[in-house]
């Protein structure tokens, strides 16, 4: 979102998941849609049945990558390079869009100073994609008709992760590949609802609609509409889920709300992170099943499931949907917004969380939120498939496609950012020498809270793995199906030896869904966005013993 917000002025999906089957080229770059969005899988393979070619950059040889035109293999944390790499190959060979840059675009002379330090023969030293194939994807991407880039949290979950995704806004700038069907800058999201939860303002430095905190006069308006004084908002964004972990840990947060997350498996660092709980006065969780958080629980609240609820979703393409409930919350479970109100008028807030129903709420967001003020649960309780946003007026349609005419931004221009490289938090030295990076799998979704209590998905993958290169395999003598263990700076966690050729020398992969997995991984942040760096941490490998750790 920080990314796309500076750059082109949202941070969202600029175009529809079906207008990916208008695309003439896909660079699909740290995201295996294949496993992990298989629906938006579809759409790219009827892209490529009528003839488009697909570009896929991961360290892994995916499913996705499986149906490639071009893959590139590049090494973790090295995505900046490659992306500086393609746009000197454009520039250089006057593939880019003069009059678009012209016209719609700031910053492209900045621009074109850094990336000539990024020709391919360097940017192939860097991230181990042979020069040749750098030169093949940019003229692909450039010369296509329409080229659209998708993108997940392989780019995201690093140190510069926020400057990646400014890169990639660069590169669809730089050829005029956005604004168009078939084009676009396209993240996709990790969970269901996410953009949903950004746009209601689940964020610590805005209010919904992403108005900003810092600002007086968003201030002024939050306040009247609750019965407030705007001295009594702060003007300080407050803290990531990373950050409340640190500030525990420094006495400064002593309380804590969780809803729907289990930080004790999902979160870097696993064990920091159980520490720093346990030294919190009071924890509640709002939860359907128990996980490893509610075990430090001092109070759990039973919620309700998606099928017990009813009310908005918006889905990663900005379409805003309205769901109802199939089924009645069984025992004392609850929706998450009416445990929130009964919290709230307990604190004394009951005058401003009094809600009659669902629909009241959408209406209090419809006049808070600019984007959603044409939308109304009646309109979407019509439209199966939702109206995306921005919609401003009740016979507005939506907005399918962002800046079709100009970018959200000050007088309407996108802005290129120059992106240098930067390393990884950790680089490998001789006590860890080897790269580890995770991600998901087919069967089991997120911490696992629910996938890894249904039967017959652990039957097919029941415990934390490892996958290693054959080369890597034979030099630190681990065998296909033995146990081993994986150490980093933060810990070591036991699992099952999977051994591919599908993972370069040099780098493990292992799953996130399995508690031990969060153990090993970095909690060092990006800058901006203070997202952690998943993705990559320095390991060591080794056959596991007796008394190792567990599977």
């Amino acid at each position: 979102m920080a990314g796309l917000a500076a750059t082109l002025g949202s941070g969202a999906m600029t175009n529809p998941i079906v207008d990916l089957a208008n695309a003439d080229c896909i660079f699909a770059i740290g995201s295996n849609f294949a496993e992990n969005h298989p629906i938006i899988s579809r759409w790219v393979l009827d892209a490529k049945q009528c003839g488009a070619t697909l570009i896929v950059a991961d360290p892994r040889f995916t499913s996705t990558a499986w149906s490639a035109d071009l893959f590139l293999p590049l090494l973790p944390g090295t995505d900046t390079s490659l992306i500086n790499a393609m746009m000197n190959v454009i520039i250089e060979e006057g593939l880019w869009n003069e009059e678009f840059v012209r016209e719609k675009v700031e910053g492209f002379d900045e621009l074109r100073d850094l990336v000539s330090q990024y020709p391919p023969a360097r940017a192939a030293m860097i991230t181990g994609v042979p020069a040749e194939d750098i030169i093949k994807a940019a003229r692909a991407y450039a010369t296509s008709e329409a080229s659209s880039i998708v993108y997940c949290m392989g780019v995201t979950q690093h140190i510069c992760g926020t400057e990646t995704v400014k890169n990639l806004a660069n590169l669809a700038m730089l050829t005029g590949q956005i604004g168009r069907p078939g084009t676009g800058v396209n993240p996709l999201r990790g969970q269901d609802n996410v953009q949903g939860a950004c746009d209601m303002g689940a964020l610590p430095n805005v209010f919904p609609g992403y108005q900003p905190v810092t600002d007086e006069a968003n201030r002024e308006k939050f306040a009247r509409a609750y019965d407030m004084e705007p001295e009594d908002i702060s003007p300080t964004p407050g803290l990531t889920l990373v950050e409340m972990t640190r500030a525990i840990d420094e006495g400064k947060l002593r309380g804590m709300v969780i809803l729907g997350e289990n930080p004790l498996v999902g979160d870097p660092n696993a064990a920091h992170v159980a520490e720093a709980f346990k030294k919190l006065k009071f924890l509640a969780v709002i939860e359907i099943f128990p996980s490893e958080t509610t075990e430090l629980a001092h109070v759990i609240l039973p919620a309700a499931s998606f099928a017990e609820k009813r009310g908005t979703k918006t889905a990663t393409d900005r379409r805003v949907q309205w769901l109802e409930r199939a089924v009645e919350p069984v025992g004392e479970a609850m929706a998450d917004w009416k445990i929130i109100c009964r919290l709230a008028s307990r604190m004394g807030f009951e005058k401003q969380f009094t809600y009659p129903h669902e629909e009241a709420i959408f209406y209090e967001i419809r006049a808070m939120t600019p984007s959603y003020a044409g939308l109304s649960p009646e309109r979407l309780q019509n439209i199966p498939g939702g109206i995306p946003w921005p919609c401003l007026a009740a016979n507005d349609p939506g907005t399918p496609i962002l800046y079709t005419q100009s970018f959200n931004r000050p007088g309407g221009m996108g802005k290129m950012a120059p992106v240098e490289y930067i390393p990884p938090a950790e680089v490998t030295s001789d006590e860890y020498p080897l790269v580890l990076t995770s991600g998901r799998v087919t069967l089991h979704y997120n911490a696992g809270a629910m996938t890894r209590r249904t039967r017959s998905l652990q039957e097919r993958e029941p415990e934390l793995f490892v996958q290693v290169n054959p080369q890597t395999a034979e030099s630190y003598g681990v065998r296909e199906q033995a146990e081993a263990l994986v150490t980093t700076r933060r810990g070591e966690a036991k699992a099952r030896v999977r051994v591919t050729r599908r993972i370069p020398p040099g780098v493990l992969f292992m799953p996130f869904h399995f508690p031990d997995m969060n153990l090993l991984t970095n909690d060092a942040l990006d800058p901006t966005a203070k997202i952690p760096e998943y993705k990559v941490a320095a390991c060591r490998i080794r056959p596991a013993e007796e008394g190792d750790g567990h599977v």
